[in-house]
């Protein structure tokens, strides 16, 4: 019964699907470019030799391209093929962003340097993980106007430099929803679950596939109700908010990846981007 109010819920988002994701040319941010009229042949479109998502509308084929957070700024190249012509390369600049510090205080040294024994769980983890985001499935219409995950309080921005009890780490590469443990955590679009599991980091995470590349993933859960191979719709439940994993209390790390690239959630969130302050989200 749950689901299926959420779902009603969300049923009037669903005629928006055509809407492109908010472009941002720094890194972490996304690129659109326009690559041929809509009535010729698909072209296919690779950046860093990575495959991109590619959709259509009423005018154009449109390459949705994924900008890596160690990009540097300055003009790169997007390679465009089809059958019947010779590549060609769509230059774009990508302008520099200065992305804040955090830092963050963990208890749990084994979080911020691991022993030998953690390491090796570590490693062994990365297969799953780079098995989910390494998929590329073709599918024609693909949903870029997203839900929000879950209802919360914006707490920590894409894109942070962060430091771990005064070490610097990688790059925050989500947002992060502060909510209480055991909130509901929606698909934010249609998908297909690719991969789930208890990693060291992430905690109790999902990923979903929502076609050509673009894959997005839920971490620190409490409770996983959905299993791979799962076809899941807008505003069906995926688990429930926890504290799993590398955290300081209960909260969705959310992810996007495009062509592989880390991006920022909030290019896809665009109706919903006034209220990114750190204020509830609803």
């Amino acid at each position: 019964m749950i689901k299926k109010i959420i779902l009603l819920l969300f049923i009037p988002l669903i005629a928006n699907a055509a809407t492109l994701p908010e472009p941002l040319a720094v890194p972490g941010g996304i690129v659109i470019k326009q690559l041929a009229p809509s009535h010729t042949e698909k072209p296919t479109a690779f950046f860093l030799d990575n495959r991109v998502l590619v959709v259509k509308d009423q005018e154009h084929w449109t390459a949705i391209v994924g900008i890596p957070l160690s990009l540097k700024p300055g003009i790169h190249q997007l390679l465009v093929t089809t059958s019947h012509r010779q590549n060609k390369k769509l230059p774009f600049t990508i302008t520099a962003k200065n992305y804040p510090a955090q830092y963050i205080t963990l208890k749990n040294t084994q979080m911020v340097s691991p022993n030998a024994t953690n390491l090796a769980r570590i490693k062994q983890e990365r297969r799953p993980i780079n098995r989910a985001l390494n998929t590329w499935s073709e599918k024609d219409r693909i949903e870029t106007d997203f839900s929000l995950p879950v209802v919360g309080r914006l707490s920590s921005l894409f894109g942070l430099r962060r430091f771990f009890n005064n070490q610097p780490k990688n790059p925050h590469s989500g947002l992060d929803i502060a909510a209480p443990k055991g909130t509901a955590i929606t698909a934010p679009t249609t998908a297909t679950v690719l991969e789930t599991g208890h990693f060291y980091y992430n905690g109790k995470t999902v990923f979903l596939d929502h076609g050509q590349g673009l894959i997005s993933g839920y971490f620190h859960m409490t409770d996983i109700h959905v299993k791979p191979g799962q076809r899941v719709y807008r505003g069906e439940i995926l688990g429930t908010v926890g504290e799993t994993g590398r955290v300081t209390g209960p909260h969705l790390h959310w992810n996007i990846y495009l062509n592989k690239a880390k991006v920022d959630p909030a290019l896809f969130i665009n109706s919903y981007l006034p209220q990114l302050t750190g204020e509830p989200i609803h």
